[in-house]
């Protein structure tokens, strides 16, 4: 009867701590998936961004030629212009194109206080197409931007967490940047001057 009844708890032993293997087996490729699942989403992010960013690359040499017709003097802004299209153009990593956009809005906003200073210029047709073009476009960044950041929350904070950041360690991810404001003039109130 002791025998039986070692062997019968040993048994039992054996099947519990299997069942707790199988457990932490299946919890380290749920979690494993999880991750990858949500990494995904935030590559998905930063490719709706991509696209965003593209158009507007694409769209800023047409409003930079029309706003030259009429101030062939503002060599400083169309320079700026350049310059951040050409870093949107080199940028191969993430936080590459995080600081390319944020030099190509501050570019765009160079570009837009331009055009207050030639009202003839807003009476142009092309040039208010092009405007409501770039607009549109801007606010598909905005959204982009915004739908970006809640994917890179929810990553950072899952590789963060116990004990998912176990598996986190182990696969060797690192926390994504937000697409932030990086200049101190966007941070300002605007003045509404009448």
């Amino acid at each position: 009867m002791n025998l039986l009844a070692l062997t019968l708890g040993g048994i039992i032993g054996i099947c519990v701590a299997a069942a707790l293997i199988l457990i932490i087996i299946i919890w380290a490729i749920a979690t494993y998936n999880s991750l990858v699942g949500i990494k995904t989403h935030c590559e998905d992010a930063h490719s709706s961004i991509d696209i965003s960013l593209k158009k507007r690359y694409d769209l800023i040499p047409n409003v930079v030629e029309t706003v030259k017709g009429y101030a062939k003097h503002e060599q400083e802004t169309f320079l700026k212009v350049t310059q951040a299209r050409t870093k949107l153009e080199c940028a191969t990593t993430y936080d590459e194109v995080v600081a390319a956009d944020n030099a190509m809005s501050q570019a765009v906003r160079g570009l837009n206080m331009l055009v207050e200073r030639y009202p003839e210029l807003k009476a142009n047709t092309n040039f208010m197409s092009l405007q409501r073009q770039l607009n549109d476009i801007e606010t598909e960044l905005s959204q982009a931007r915004r739908y970006s950041n809640a994917c890179v929350r929810e990553y950072n904070k899952k590789i963060r967490t116990f004990p998912t950041l176990i598996i986190a360690k182990f696969m060797k991810l690192k926390t994504l940047a937000y697409f932030t404001v990086d200049s101190p003039e966007e941070r300002q109130n605007v003045k509404v001057q009448f």
